[in-house]
């Protein structure tokens, strides 16, 4: 699909998800809903994750898992299923035209892959991102860069002058972008080795010393799963990839990768790469969910985000719920990146590949 394609669906999408905001917060009458109640009681929902177990992505889509169902009619059973693949493109494809369409399956994506038929490659995506039945957002993200503390640098800055080999996931995702933009931008020296399944093989493989470290990792990846690795020097954080600073990596003397930018629209470019990281645990249904569920599916996702218990759980878990967004919030934001103009994606497009 072509840039100027997205830029006139965004009109048409956006007087079509007016209509739908306006339904659904008119609510469901008690008749359709004691009929979604019906539907729903007695069955599972398959909840599609895109990475494999043990990530950031797991963690969040598991504990969505186990609370959203008790916020929908007929408190359907919560299935996780993990998908990893083609840096998240996989699951997307699945959750847009392999798997049912009556409600019964609930996909967490990469932010990556939403952008994916934008940024990638057009021939290779078979979905449509305009198109999702967006259901909500469960935090914003926070990116980093670490290296272990063997590695041969100890700043963001070394990597300007010294060769730092990081373990990726795969063309398309964060670990592999980010470092690709750095070199193309900034004139980084890293050395991207794709092909490991996520961020938990990745960690692995920097113990074991096949790689010096990672970009575009998840800060409450590392703070939940591995709380000791930078106060023992197991790791070093080197730079946080995002439009402002986290409260606590600022106290760190960590910079922003942006900080290291050269020019105004490498700045531009790199703003525009990081805004995805506003909605970082995003989640959807295929397009051709029944209106009525899909509604119900958003409000028991907002509702389930201001639950004690939920919230106790992600506490528990040390994982951050910051700045969620509901169903609606996402799909305007999806919108508006995907009507970016089309120079700018160009722009964009040229920087995350790796030369």
């Amino acid at each position: 699909m072509t840039i100027k394609t997205y830029r006139a669906k965004f009109i048409q999408y956006a007087f079509s998800a007016a209509i739908v905001a306006l339904s659904a917060s008119s609510g469901l009458t008690q008749e359709a809903n004691q009929q979604i109640a019906a539907f729903y009681k007695g069955r599972s929902i398959t909840l599609v994750i895109p990475s494999s177990a043990g990530g950031g992505y797991d963690l969040y889509g598991r504990l969505v898992a186990r609370h959203i169902g008790r916020f929908i009619p007929g408190n359907p059973a919560i299935t996780p299923s993990n998908m990893a693949g083609a840096a998240g493109v996989v699951a997307a494809q699945y959750v847009y035209s392999a798997g049912a369409k009556d409600g019964t399956v609930l996909g967490e994506l990469y932010p990556n892959a939403i952008m994916e038929p934008l940024l990638g490659d057009a021939a290779k995506v078979k979905y449509d991102s305009l198109k999702f039945n967006y259901i909500g957002s469960v935090n914003a993200e926070t990116f980093i860069c670490y290296v272990s503390g063997k590695a041969p640098v100890t700043s963001f800055a070394d990597a300007l002058e010294r060769e730092v080999v990081l373990g990726a996931s795969g063309v398309g995702g964060p670990s592999t972008d980010f470092p690709a933009m750095y070199n193309n931008l900034m004139g980084t020296k890293f050395k991207v080795v794709n092909g490991y399944p996520g961020i938990t093989e990745i960690g692995l493989a920097i113990e074991k010393g096949e790689v010096h470290g990672t970009c575009g990792s998840s800060w409450s990846v590392m703070t939940t799963g591995h709380p000791d690795w930078l106060p023992s020097g197991t790791m070093r954080l080197i730079a946080q990839e995002n439009l402002k600073l986290h409260p606590d990596i600022a106290k760190l003397s960590v910079p922003l990768t942006a900080d290291f930018a050269k020019t105004p629209e490498a700045k531009q470019i790199i703003d525009f790469v990081f805004s995805q990281s506003t909605f970082g645990r995003p989640f959807v249904m295929a397009p051709e969910v029944p209106a009525d569920r899909v509604a119900v599916i958003r409000k028991a996702f907002t509702d389930m985000l201001k639950d004690h218990d939920f919230l106790a759980d992600a506490e528990k878990m040390k994982m951050e719920i910051t700045d969620p967004m509901s169903g609606e919030e996402l799909a305007k934001t999806v919108a508006r990146l995907l009507a970016t103009p089309a120079d700018l994606v160009t722009k964009v497009k040229q920087a995350i590949v790796i030369k």
